[in-house]
Parts: structure tokens; C-alpha cells; sequence
């Protein structure tokens, strides 16, 4: 097929949800895409921080080839070793006791949000509290869930009932009951919405769609004495800022605070669908067999492709790369001359370019002259690259970012 019958194609089969360019991607490598009619463009996007080890790797394509010639699929039914090893590196490299794998950042959030329920209404029975923390009708009331402004969860009802903008929820509402919302970065704001009946926090270290705001380690510091405080769960969402993104192997690292649940996603797999929620053990004694489950979820395939993704990002040096090379992009982002921009914040490669005007007409701009960016929200592109690219490579993205900013 050609560009034109692709796009033409997509209009006529799929369910109109994207408004996407007129591009048609046929191949990567490395920090690079190429389109159908032979056009080269630098990736600052990685498919919204997803293709960690960029396109085309040697070693994880080697890996799932092998991987597909020999088993892809039997489901949760039966034991695989690929998700046990996948499993043990994350906790032997985490907080974490357990891991439960799924498919999706959207699909670990509901996990956590069920996790943490079921976590709750567990305790309540463990202490023999035949009334105590239940309605007048006998239904549980250490239920409710606390989550903050610009915060993305996911599309899915659960997650998206933990999204703070409108303009996802309205459609679909009514949501999940029980969420409140809180100021992102305000600590008496969280407190003003805490009690003994939230079940549990959940927070993204650095909001991604949000604007890319970093938490402060006050902030996340005084969650987690909230949460000991009324006996709620902590969760991380990391599923946009872990595993190696803000140059350290998770994002909570930097701020010296340790949850009790913490969802993965997009980078895990190296741009193949898969998920984890990582838990204490405290929170999977909770769960029993048929509480949940998957029947795609940590199959052989996705599971050994993650592992070649782990050992890479997790090695001392590449984290340091990254811590590096994140410093050196905010820092020529930061002495761009340009009197649309508003602020440079972020956390390794994760950044965000506020901007005085919309964000969608820089980024179209940008991509016509060869260089990928996505924004998040109205005004801030989002700069998520590869995490294998170069100093020169940066400067040779931020070269074609001052042509087009003005």
C-alpha cells in the first residue's frame, strides 16, 4: 500500500479516535524514523517514551526472533520462565515483593486500584471489624481514592476516573465513585482531602501529560507519612517517568520516598505491550487466586523482550548517560533565545518546554522539518527521546527546534 492508501484505508476501517499527520512510518533505526516516501526524522518522541533502546536494536530484536520461533503464547494457566525472570529482576532491583504483569499503563493502574481495595477490605478483617469501617448498610467505606490536578491515569473507566482534565472525563461519566482530587505539589491540600476511609494515593513522580511536573521530595515525603497516618496505600505511577527515563531506574528514587504499589508500562518491553504493578508484600498476602488475572498478560514474548530492556537501563553507566544528557538538553533548551518560551522543567530525559502559545502548530512545524516531538497538553511540548541518543544528536534536534520557534 502506498501513503495515500493507508490513510485513505484508515478512514474507512478504523473508529475515528487519532487525528494523525499525514505520515507513514515504514521503518527506525536507532534514534531515527523513516516514512514510505524516504523522509529521515530525528525521534524526540520514542512513541511517547516507549522505545527506550530506540528502533531496530540488535540485541532485543535478536532476542524476540529467537523468542517467536520458540513459544509466544500459552496464557496465565501455565508457568513460563521468562515472566519469573522478568519478575526477579524487578523486585531484586525494587521495593518491591511481588510483581502481577498485564498489558497496559492503563490496565496496571485498575490493577492498583483493585489491589488497594481488596488491601483494605483484607485489613478490615484481619482485625475482626465486623462493623467498624462499613456503611449503616454493611458496605465498606475504606474505599475512596486520592488523586491530583493535571494527573493522567490512563483511558480505561478506572484510570480515567483518576484523570484529572475534563475534557477526557465528561464524556464518559459517571466514573468510579469515590475519587477526590487534590493539588498536584500542595501537601495541605492532600491533607485537607485525607481520612481514615481513602484506601489509597496515587501520584505520578513526574506528571507526563499533565505539563512534565516534577513532584517536590516534600510533597511525596509528606504523602507517604499521610498514607502511614490513616492507613492507605501509596502508589506510584511510573508507568511514564520509570525504568531509566529521569536517570535513575525509577523515578521515586530521587526524592527518597518508597511506595507501597508502583505501575510500569510503556518502556518495559521495548514498544511492546505489557505492563507491571509492582507491590509490597504486605499488599499481595491481600489477593488470592481469581481476584484478577489476564489472558495475555507476561507471555513469554513481551516478557523476554523486557528483560533485554532491564539489563540495558539498568546498568550504573547507562543511567548516568541519561542523567547526563538530560542535564544537557535542558540546558540548551534553557539558553534557546526565544520569547515564546515560558519555562524548562523536568527530570533526566523527560522534559517540558512551556509555552507562551499552543503547542500542536511547533510540534506539526517541527515534523515537517524532520524532528518528532509530542506535546503534553495545550502548551508544553514534551521531550521523551530514545534513551540511547547523543549530545549530538540533541544538538542537532534543538538546531531544527530554534529554526521553527523563532
Amino acid at each position: 500500500m502506498n501513503k495515500e492508501e493507508v490513510i485513505q484505508g484508515e478512514k474507512q476501517y478504523l473508529v475515528h479516535t487519532y487525528n494523525r499527520p499525514p505520515v507513514v512510518f515504514e521503518r527506525g533505526e536507532g534514534v531515527y524514523l523513516y516514512d514510505t516516501e524516504g523522509n529521515k526524522y530525528l525521534d524526540f518522541m520514542a512513541g511517547i517514551a516507549v522505545n527506550a533502546l530506540g528502533h531496530g536494536d540488535a540485541e532485543w530484536t535478536a532476542a524476540v526472533t529467537t523468542q517467536a520461533g520458540q513459544l509466544t503464547h500459552v496464557s496465565n494457566l501455565y508457568h513460563t520462565e521468562a515472566h519469573v525472570q522478568l519478575a526477579r529482576r524487578l523486585v531484586e532491583n525494587s521495593f518491591a515483593d511481588r510483581v502481577f504483569f498485564c498489558n497496559s499503563g492503563s490496565e496496571a493502574n485498575e490493577t492498583a486500584v483493585k489491589f488497594a481495595r481488596k488491601w483494605a477490605g483484607a485489613r478490615g478483617e484481619e482485625r475482626g471489624e465486623k462493623s467498624e469501617g462499613r456503611g449503616a448498610r454493611g458496605e465498606r467505606t475504606k474505599t475512596r481514592l486520592v488523586s491530583f490536578s493535571h494527573a493522567f491515569h490512563g483511558r480505561t473507566l478506572g484510570a480515567l476516573s483518576l484523570t484529572h482534565k475534563q475534557k477526557y472525563r465528561e464524556p464518559f461519566e459517571p466514573l468510579l465513585p469515590g475519587v477526590v482530587f487534590a493539588e498536584f505539589n500542595d501537601l495541605a491540600s492532600a491533607q485537607a482531602v485525607m481520612s481514615d476511609e481513602v484506601c489509597a494515593v496515587i501520584v505520578e513522580p513526574v506528571q507526563g501529560e499533565g505539563g512534565i511536573h516534577p513532584a517536590t521530595p516534600e510533597f511525596l515525603q509528606g504523602l507517604r507519612q499521610l498514607c502511614d497516618r490513616h492507613q492507605a496505600v501509596l502508589i506510584f505511577d511510573e508507568v511514564q517517568c520509570g525504568l531509566g527515563r529521569t536517570g535513575h531506574l525509577w523515578a521515586h528514587e530521587a526524592f527518597g520516598v518508597v511506595p507501597d504499589i508502583m505501575t510500569l508500562a510503556k518502556p518495559l518491553a521495548g514498544g511492546l505491550p505489557i505492563g507491571a504493578v509492582l507491590v509490597t508484600e504486605a499488599v499481595a498476602s491481600a489477593i488470592e487466586p481469581g481476584d484478577h488475572g489476564s489472558t495475555f498478560a507476561g507471555g513469554p514474548l513481551v516478557c523476554t523482550a523486557a528483560q533485554v530492556v532491564f539489563d540495558r537501563v539498568s546498568q550504573p553507566e547507562f543511567l548516568q548517560t541519561v542523567e547526563e544528557n538530560g542535564a544537557y538538553l535542558q540546558h540548551r533548551l534553557k539558553t534557546m533565545e526565544s520569547e515564546q518560551i515560558m519555562a524548562v522543567r523536568g527530570l533526566g530525559l523527560m522534559i517540558g518546554l512551556e509555552l507562551k502559545t499552543a503547542a500542536a502548530p511547533l510540534v506539526a512545524a517541527a515534523r515537517d522539518k524532520g524532528l518528532m516531538l509530542v506535546a503534553a497538553g495545550d502548551n508544553v511540548i514534551r521531550f521523551v527521546p530514545p534513551l540511547i541518543i547523543t549530545r549530538e544528536q540533541i544538538d542537532e534536534g534543538v538546531e531544527i527546534l530554534e529554526e521553527v520557534i523563532g
